[in-house]
C-alpha cells in the first residue's frame, strides 16, 4: 500500500518504543502485519523497508493502522491501540475521523469515541455535506466479508454489567419518543454528549462476553439513532460516519440482522435523500445478503422496500415492482407470525403504515401519482399520534400525489396541515419535504390557492 505523510513528519517515537518492547526486528513486525492482515481479507506485502518509513513518520493508508495494533498486540500479550503507535494524530486522520469500518474491536471502540469526542468538540470537518458514494458503500462490502470477532470481552476499566446495558436501552428508547415527537434538533445534543460521557466509559470498561455483545448491541442502535440525527438537523457528512460506526458496533455484537438494517434503514435512506439511486439499490442488496438467514420477516421486507425506493429512483418501474412485491410478501407473512415474539425491538415499528409510506416515496418518484396518493392516504391512516414527523411527511407525500394529478387546490389545503405539523418539530428533513413540494407547485404559482398556501409558508418560516 502506498503512504502519506504524518502532518509534522516526525519520528514516530511510541511506534519504535513499542518495537523494542515486542522484541521485534523490522522485518518480523512486517511479518506479522502481513499474516494479520491475511486474516481480515487483506493482501498486505509490508517489508522491513516499509517498517522504516513508518519510524520516519510515514502514515499508511486504510485499515493498515488497525492491523499494525493488532499485530503488536499480540506479540506483547496485551492491547494495543492506534494512538500508541503514533498514527491516530494529524489533519490527515482527523478527516476520516469515523469512515473506517476497523478490523479490530480495540479500533472499533476507538473510531466510535473519537467520533462523539469530534462531535461534542463540533469540529467542523465532520458536519460538511458531501457525502461519497464509495463512503457508503465500501464499509457495506467491509461488513459482508468480514468474520464474527471471536471475543469482545474485556479486564480492564471499570466492571459493567447488565444493569448498565439495561440503562442504555432505557435511555435510548425515551430519546427515540422524543424524537418522534419534537424532531431532532431539540434532542440531538443530549444523545451525543450522552455518547461521549457515559457510554464510552462503558465501552473502555471491564466486561464478560455475553455482557459486553450486548453492550454493543445497544450502542449500535443509539449510535444509528443519532446518525438518524444528524440527517435530521441537515448533516448528512456527519449521518454516514455514525451509520459505519453503527454497523461496526453490530458486528462486534454478533448481530447480522441489526447490520442489515443500518444498511438498509440508515445508508440506504441517506443516499435516497442525496439523489443517489445506484447506491440506495446496492446497499439494500447488500442487507438482504449479508443478514441472510438471520433475519425476520418483517426486517426482510423493510431491506425489500428500501431497494424499491432505489430502483423508483432510478426509473426502473419493473423493478421496483418487483421489489415491492417481495416486501408486502414478507409483511404478509411477519403479520401471520404475529405474536411469536421473533421480532426485535428495532424492527417492530415497521408496519403497515411504514411499508405504505415507502411505497408511496416509489409511485411518487415514478410519477404515478394516484396509487402515492392512496399509499400515502394507508400511511397516515395507521400512523400514530405522536409519530408527528413521520405524520408531516407522509401528509406532504399526499399533497405532492394531489399535485402531480393536478388537484392543486387540495394539494395546497393538504400542504397547509403538514406546515402545521412541522411547526411543532425542528427537523431539517420535514423542512425539505416542504421545500420539495413548494418547487413541484412553482408552475401553479399564480392560482390564489397557491399564493395563499405561500403566505401560509412564510408566516410558519418566521
Amino acid at each position: 500500500m502506498a503512504a502519506r505523510p504524518l502532518v509534522a513528519r516526525q519520528p514516530n517515537e511510541r511506534l519504535q518504543a513499542l518495537i523494542q518492547e515486542a522484541g521485534c526486528s523490522n522485518a518480523g513486525l512486517a511479518r506479522r502485519v502481513n499474516m494479520c492482515g491475511a486474516e481480515h481479507g487483506l493482501d498486505l506485502r509490508y517489508d522491513k523497508t516499509s517498517v522504516a518509513r513508518w519510524l520516519r513518520g510515514q502514515q499508511p493508508r486504510g485499515r493498515a493502522p488497525g492491523i499494525i495494533a493488532e499485530a503488536l498486540g499480540r506479540k506483547l500479550g496485551r492491547t494495543v491501540t492506534i494512538d500508541e503507535i503514533g498514527m491516530a494524530n494529524g489533519k490527515n486522520l482527523a478527516s476520516g475521523v469515523g469512515m473506517q469500518f476497523s478490523p479490530t474491536v480495540v479500533g472499533a471502540i476507538e473510531q466510535v469515541c473519537e467520533l462523539w469526542r469530534s462531535d461534542v468538540g463540533r469540529r467542523d470537518f465532520l458536519g460538511g455535506t458531501t457525502v461519497a458514494a464509495s463512503a457508503l458503500v465500501e464499509p457495506s462490502r467491509d461488513w459482508l466479508i468480514s468474520g464474527p470477532d471471536t471475543q469482545v470481552a474485556r479486564s480492564a476499566g471499570a466492571r459493567v454489567g447488565r444493569s448498565d446495558v439495561a440503562a442504555v436501552r432505557a435511555t435510548t428508547e425515551a430519546i427515540v419518543e422524543l424524537d418522534h415527537r419534537y424532531g431532532s434538533g431539540h434532542v440531538r445534543p443530549v444523545v451525543v454528549h450522552y455518547l461521549n460521557s457515559v457510554v464510552s466509559g462503558l465501552l473502555a470498561g471491564s466486561y464478560r462476553e455475553s455482557v459486553g455483545r450486548e453492550l454493543f448491541a445497544e450502542v449500535a442502535r443509539l449510535t444509528e439513532l443519532a446518525g438518524y440525527m444528524a440527517v435530521d438537523t441537515g448533516q448528512p457528512g456527519l449521518a454516514q460516519r455514525y451509520y459505519i460506526q453503527a454497523l461496526r458496533l453490530a458486528q462486534a455484537a454478533g448481530d447480522r440482522a441489526y447490520g442489515g438494517y443500518v444498511l438498509a434503514a440508515g445508508m440506504s435512506h441517506l443516499a435516497a435523500q442525496l439523489g443517489n439511486p445506484r447506491e440506495i439499490a446496492q446497499l439494500a442488496r447488500a442487507a438482504q445478503e449479508g443478514a441472510r438467514g438471520h433475519v425476520p420477516p418483517r426486517a426482510e421486507a423493510m431491506f425489500h422496500a428500501a431497494e424499491a425506493r432505489g430502483h423508483a429512483l432510478m426509473g426502473d418501474a419493473r423493478a421496483a415492482e418487483s421489489a415491492s412485491g417481495r416486501a408486502q410478501d414478507a409483511l404478509e407473512r411477519a403479520e401471520a407470525q404475529e405474536g411469536a415474539g421473533d421480532d426485535p425491538r428495532w424492527i417492530a415499528h415497521f408496519d403497515r403504515a411504514y411499508l405504505a409510506d415507502e411505497l408511496a416515496h416509489c409511485h411518487r418518484d415514478l410519477g404515478q401519482g394516484g396509487p402515492a396518493r392512496r399509499r400515502a392516504e394507508e400511511a397516515l391512516a395507521g400512523l400514530a399520534e405522536g409519530r408527528v414527523r413521520r405524520r408531516a411527511i407522509a401528509t406532504l407525500l399526499l399533497a405532492t400525489a394531489q399535485v402531480q394529478q393536478r388537484e392543486v387546490e387540495q394539494a395546497c389545503h393538504t400542504g397547509t396541515r403538514a406546515v402545521e405539523l412541522l411547526g411543532r418539530l425542528r427537523s431539517e428533513r420535514g423542512a425539505e419535504y416542504l421545500d420539495d413540494f413548494r418547487q413541484r407547485l412553482e408552475p401553479y404559482r399564480d392560482e390564489p390557492a397557491v399564493r395563499e398556501f405561500g403566505e401560509r409558508v412564510e408566516v410558519y418560516a418566521a
